[in-house]
């Protein structure tokens, strides 16, 4: 067998679903009829015995990036290589930032970024992408969870301005009377929040810093495009699941990451209030309710997004990432090309996109994915 991941083994429990982080299933599985644990228990048929089309795909493809995905990349490896004999997709999650940078040097074959290319990293993408440019390819949706520990609040309800102030400082005591006011009944304590952040370029940072430039424009002051923790304060860890990790371990503590991660981890996650009837829970379903309403703002093969971090549709959960898978349109490496339009389509083929759900992932909405799904084919 071979490992299709160099950074070490990492277990993940999502639900009752276990996701090998080492992606230990690869070519030299033989039983095409495996079934796998499911999120509500019982078992579902392994994507070794689909329909994934291979089309070619052969040795090792690289790609980095968002760790927010890592667990959804999980399952599609896994599948993947189990389909595909002779192919090992090994995704290394070192944050939006990093995965960029090792597709603009030509380092891995895509990138995973939890937001849309910028200007200047487009025409940097073109030195490498010969004939062609990198595109955004929205591929993974779900919510951004704001997890916390803290003994005896099971239910914790915030806004916008109060998480605004919490991860900017200004909100220091867990019985503030911001929260108390969002929270009657609840027994708060008379401790000191620790509020943890991303220390690495994060797209997940620069989603959370665009909601709350949004929907707490008076509290969050910060440039929404950087994605570098912008505030002066707090504690930093790396990678969604280092700050998971962080708040597991911390009573008191406060965080952000994507879902997966908290149900990974059990940890309690806050709902928001955002101006509707009832508190918006992070749910995957939630989360494709605002998913839903973007705006596509890309031009030709390029499907980058504009969400509405705002909302306050009934159900609508505002605080979401979309991931994109970040390819040349053309100039790809025509040894590693097969496998990765191969990998690709089914990641967004309508079983890649079933699999999220399981994970705590939203799919995308069919409009979306139907147009991702016509772009991939022609990658070249």
């Amino acid at each position: 067998m071979k490992l299709s991941r160099n950074n070490g083994l990492r277990a993940s429990a999502i639900g009752a679903l276990v996701v090998s982080g080492a992606l230990l299933l690869s070519a030299c599985g033989s039983d095409n009829n495996t079934e796998e644990p499911t999120k509500g228990g019982g078992t579902q048929t392994s994507a070794a015995a689909s329909n994934i089309k291979c089309d070619g795909a052969k040795g090792q493809l690289l790609a980095a990036g968002s760790s927010a995905q890592e667990n959804a990349v999980d399952l599609w490896v896994k599948n993947f290589q189990a389909a595909c004999s002779g192919v090992e997709v090994n995704y290394q999650g070192i944050g939006s930032g990093g995965g960029i940078t090792k597709f603009n040097q030509g380092q891995v074959a895509f990138a995973g970024s939890d937001s849309a290319l910028k200007d200047e990293e487009v025409a940097e993408s073109k030195k490498i992408c010969k004939g062609g440019t990198g595109v955004n390819l929205p591929m993974v949706g779900g919510p951004i969870a704001i997890g916390y520990k803290l003994e005896g609040v099971d239910n914790l309800v915030l806004d916008a301005s109060t998480i605004a102030k919490i991860f900017d400082m200004k909100i220091t005591k867990w019985n503030d009377p911001a929260i108390a006011k969002l929270n009657p009944g609840a027994k708060l304590p008379d401790s000191t929040i620790q509020a943890f952040h991303r220390s690495d370029e994060s797209g997940t940072t620069q989603n959370l810093g665009k909601y709350l430039s949004t929907a707490a424009a008076a509290d969050w002051k910060y440039d929404p495009k950087t994605k570098s923790w912008p505030a002066p304060d707090g504690q930093a860890a790396n990678g969604s699941s280092g700050v998971a990790q962080a708040v597991k371990g911390a009573e008191g503590s406060i965080g952000y990451f994507e879902l997966s991660h908290a149900t990974a981890n059990k940890i309690s996650t806050i709902s928001i209030n955002t101006g509707a009837s009832a508190p918006v829970a992070a749910t995957s379903e939630n989360a494709s309710k605002a998913i839903a309403a973007a705006k596509v703002k890309g031009t030709g093969n390029d499907v980058a997004l504009s969400l509405d971090y705002a909302t306050k549709a009934e159900g609508a959960y505002p605080l979401v990432l979309v991931t994109y898978e970040i390819a040349c349109d053309k100039g790809n490496k025509a040894e590693t090309l097969p496998t990765l339009k191969a990998f690709l389509n089914y990641a967004i083929s309508e079983e890649g996109q079933k699999v999220l759900t399981d994970a705590d992932y939203a799919p995308m909405p069919a409009e979306i994915a139907a147009k991702v799904r016509a772009i991939v084919p022609t990658l070249s």
